[in-house]
């Protein structure tokens, strides 16, 4: 399914045609160029690779100071973009197959130097969105998984504590996939039948209807759902 790579600029409401207010979730997405086109014959499926924004390169900034080589496009990531006739390497790059929307016999067909812009959604259908959740750090059972906790009272020492983890004599052992504390957050995620409530060209805005996975500014995958 085609789609294209943008950023989430945050939360902000609009009002349709019934007079609802609607929670949207704003995406810019300029226009991705296309940096690289697979066959089926090449890959087994065929599909897009699409880039945005830019990275930096080794040229000095304006105190006559170079970039860090660790922040920096790589010669290998120069001469793909190079290929696809870019002046810079994207800073990210995303594959979209083209063959696997449901109902479609035709695929459509990209070439290296073409754009995909926001104009391939049109209000009122369905996408899914994947972005990286925010991440907590090490966190408790409490905060991970919604567990209750103990009283807070009469002497109970167990607050926020798991309590229990498993029998002792049989099995003697903690049950694989035990809900305790832990890494939290920081995962990829993908909302599925998200609802396109307003497309802006001009400005290459998405709006999507509610919230989607990952902080102001992450970066997010919106696809078309068939």
């Amino acid at each position: 399914m085609i789609g294209i790579i943008g950023k989430k600029l945050g939360m902000t409401q609009l009002f349709n045609e019934q007079g609802q207010q609607v929670p949207c979730t704003v995406v810019e997405a300029t226009p991705n160029p296309v940096v690289k086109v697979m066959t089926k014959d090449q890959a087994g499926f065929a599909s897009v690779e699409l880039g945005y924004g830019a990275q930096r390169t080794a040229r000095a900034n304006k105190k006559g100071e170079r970039t860090p080589k660790g922040n920096r496009a790589t010669k290998a990531e120069l001469g793909h973009a190079q290929k696809a006739g870019l002046e810079a390497a994207p800073a990210v790059l995303k594959s979209f197959r083209l063959d696997d929307a449901p109902g479609k016999a035709e695929v459509p067909s990209y070439n290296i130097g073409d754009t995909i812009s926001v104009e391939i959604f049109t209000p009122g259908e369905k996408v899914k969105v994947t972005g990286t959740s925010k991440g907590r750090g090490f966190q408790g059972v409490v905060k991970r998984h919604g567990f209750h906790g103990g009283p807070n009272t009469h002497g109970n020492t167990k607050h926020r504590k798991p309590g229990s983890i498993g029998a002792g004599t049989d099995p003697s052992r903690v049950i694989k996939g035990k809900k305790m504390p832990g890494q939290y957050g920081n995962v990829q995620h993908t909302s599925l039948s998200i609802r396109v409530e307003k497309v802006d060209a001009e400005r290459n805005l998405i709006y999507l209807r509610g919230s989607v996975a990952g902080p102001t500014n992450g970066i997010v995958f919106v696809r078309k759902q068939g």
